[in-house]
């Protein structure tokens, strides 16, 4: 306390300099419109910026609220899209209520692992069984398919990205109809490879592939890429085909997973279809 009155007795001049020009100051914006309407229109400016710099800090750092809650807005409107616009239904009031469910669902998860350059790419998403998210589950964007849920923990899961060369997807060309598989062949992540399309068919450069709705973890319709390149396979009746994929897999951040409602019973239905083959 001693150094502080001190430090005051010895500096006196100054700080009285200062309580002396704070007055003068303020007596020359109290008595001067000029110089009051000026001073105001300053501190407005310079209050409005620190207001400016705090909101975009404050943004920056509430992003990822704001992510996860579009990711979340975005899976309830595909679900809605899917239920009254893809299956184009009508709504009855004397239908079974059942009946009136979507046949999709979406699930917003985040990526939290991602791999690009290995021979067998996965992805880890934060979803698990607690979301009711189950293997088999299709993956994709709003740019296209991503992959399929491999195996699921209590919060979390993995998938099979479409970069995998154990993944195939059966899909078709937009265009035509006509439809084949498509798989990875471990080159450009960007690219994939469309087969067992028939000579006969008309394809072109640039004709969008989508999924062709024959598989149970996937819709109808979902975008996944165009052809880029067309070549024949020598000694097969089947093109060699060069898709771009429309999803940036090193630009991936939040994925829906799609769980199809009539799953389970159109799989046992399958299931008995191939024991007849036998």
């Amino acid at each position: 306390m001693r150094n502080l009155i001190r430090f005051f007795i010895r500096h006196h001049v100054i700080f009285l300099f200062l309580i002396l020009e704070v007055f003068s100051i303020s007596l020359i914006f109290r008595y001067n419109n000029y110089q009051r309407v000026e001073f105001l229109n300053s501190s407005n400016v310079v209050s409005a910026k620190v207001y400016s710099i705090y909101s975009s800090i404050s943004d920056y750092f509430s992003l990822k609220q704001v992510n996860q809650e579009l990711a979340e807005e975005n899976a309830r409107l595909r679900t809605q899209l899917e239920d009254r616009i893809v299956t184009g239904r009508l709504i009855n009031f004397h239908d079974d209520p059942d009946s009136l469910k979507p046949d999709y669902y979406y699930v917003p998860a985040k990526i939290i692992r991602n791999s690009i350059n290995d021979q067998f790419n996965y992805i880890t998403l934060n979803r698990g069984s607690r979301h009711g998210v189950r293997p088999e589950m299709g993956v994709c964007t709003a740019d296209g398919v991503v992959g399929v849920i491999a195996h699921v923990s209590e919060n979390y899961s993995t998938a099979i990205s479409l970069l995998n060369s154990k993944l195939k997807i059966n899909v078709k060309l937009k265009k035509t109809g006509a439809f084949g598989s498509l798989e990875w062949d471990n080159g450009d992540y960007r690219e994939t490879v469309l087969n067992e399309i028939p000579f006969h068919i008309k394809i072109s450069q640039g004709d969008t592939v989508v999924t062709s709705g024959y598989s149970s973890m996937f819709p109808e319709g979902i975008p996944i890429g165009k052809v880029i390149k067309v070549g024949l396979n020598k000694g097969s009746s089947f093109y060699a085909i060069k898709v771009a994929l429309f999803a940036d897999f090193k630009r991936l951040n939040y994925v829906d997973i799609i769980d199809f409602t009539r799953k389970d019973e159109r799989d046992k239905l399958e299931q008995l279809e191939e024991q007849d083959k036998k």
